[in-house]
């Protein structure tokens, strides 16, 4: 067997993410089928609040309901996709994240505050490009099974760790096309967040 079919957290770009405590509220965090892979399902904290002692605070905020992939031979996470609820935290993820995305990635982001009827690319450093979309009173999850034309009936039966591979390599191979828009540009035609906790009205 395969060393690298039990590739562990600390193997991967997730460990120094997790050295850094930005990994929160995990719902899968194991390898994947595909040997030298590793997975995680949770939040990424992109900002925390000042400590006081060593009392314990949330992050100020994160990338939340993340699905991505991490690949040991790379270090590198090809995939991930997660809900931010503010655009203008797009250059967090950048710095945050910037050293581990590469250029021929995918990187879905849902965001809050974004026109329902709008798409965009968005440029990050380093030649990575951010495919931002609305998030349409739903979960990534499921916005995702929905972007990539998978049925929810299609990974029933598979475990996590095989349902999150499954739906990343669809997202991985998916036609993302959408116009470019630069970060500034981004920010400035921005809508106000929404309350998430308040129904929209009809």
């Amino acid at each position: 067997m395969s060393t690298l079919s039990a590739v562990r957290l600390e193997d991967t770009a997730f460990g120094t993410l997790a050295a850094q405590h930005r990994l929160l509220n995990a719902v899968l965090k194991e390898p994947l089928p595909r040997a030298g892979t590793f997975g995680f399902r949770g939040d990424i904290a992109l900002a925390f609040q000042d400590q006081v002692a060593d009392e314990a605070r949330p992050p100020a905020y994160s990338v939340e309901q993340v699905l991505a992939v991490a690949d040991s031979a790379t270090g590198k996470i090809p995939v991930l996709a997660g809900y931010l609820h503010n655009f203008a935290w797009l250059k967090d993820v950048g710095d945050v994240l910037g050293d581990v995305l590469v250029p021929e990635g995918t990187y879905v982001f849902f965001v809050n505050n974004i026109d329902f009827l709008k798409k965009y690319s968005v440029p990050l450093p380093g030649g990575v490009i951010a495919r931002v979309l609305p998030l349409d009173e739903s979960t990534v999850w499921k916005e995702t099974l929905e972007l990539v034309g998978i049925d929810k009936n299609d990974v029933k039966k598979m475990n996590g760790a095989g349902k999150l591979e499954y739906v990343l390599d669809a997202l991985a191979g998916a036609k993302l096309e959408f116009p470019m828009l630069g970060y500034e540009d981004g920010v400035a035609i921005m809508e106000p967040v929404r309350n998430r906790n308040e129904n929209r009205p009809v």
